[in-house]
């Protein structure tokens, strides 16, 4: 169990590097391009119009979503590399679970599932579009992201 939990941790510390240069620190509560109420280091769970968030609070939710974000890939996925555990809980993090976990809808999913991450790396970069005034759209940071994802992704399967 312990080796579980120091995988999921390593994991956490890899995906929120990624993550904090990506989402930026905005302490005041605001609408992301797709219009979701952001805080923080992209954080949109329990956000409050109008509120400050302290740098404190900030960290505590920055590690409890990253920390949701990894034990859902784990559980989907359980047992990768750390690295890969890392990309695709910051991909489920910014973008959600279905990434990872949603086999009817994500190619990627059905790649980790079968143990093939190469293939499971390499679709990472597709997940770069939001819903933006009802069109998908490329975002540039997403798709700066998702190649930062890509990279660690594929790192885990040196070796």
């Amino acid at each position: 169990m312990a080796t579980t939990g120091k995988r999921v941790g390593a994991a956490v510390a890899l995906a929120a590097a990624i993550a904090i240069p990506a989402e930026g620190l905005r302490q005041l509560a605001y609408y992301d391009p797709p219009g979701i109420l952001t805080v923080c280091y992209g954080s949109t769970t329990n956000v409050q119009k109008g509120v400050k968030y302290s740098l404190d609070e900030c960290k505590a939710r920055l590690d409890a979503d990253m920390l949701a974000a990894v034990q859902a890939v784990d559980r989907c996925a359980p047992g990768l590399p750390v690295p890969v555990l890392a990309a695709f809980g910051d991909a489920v993090y910014n973008i959600g679970p279905t990434v990872a976990c949603d086999t009817s809808r994500s190619t990627a999913a059905r790649l980790l599932k079968a143990g093939d991450l190469r293939g499971a790396c390499d679709q990472l970069p597709r997940w770069n579009k939001a819903r933006v005034a009802g069109a998908m759209v490329e975002l540039p940071g997403l798709t700066k992201r998702r190649a930062k994802e890509r990279e660690l992704c594929l790192e885990g399967l040196a070796g």
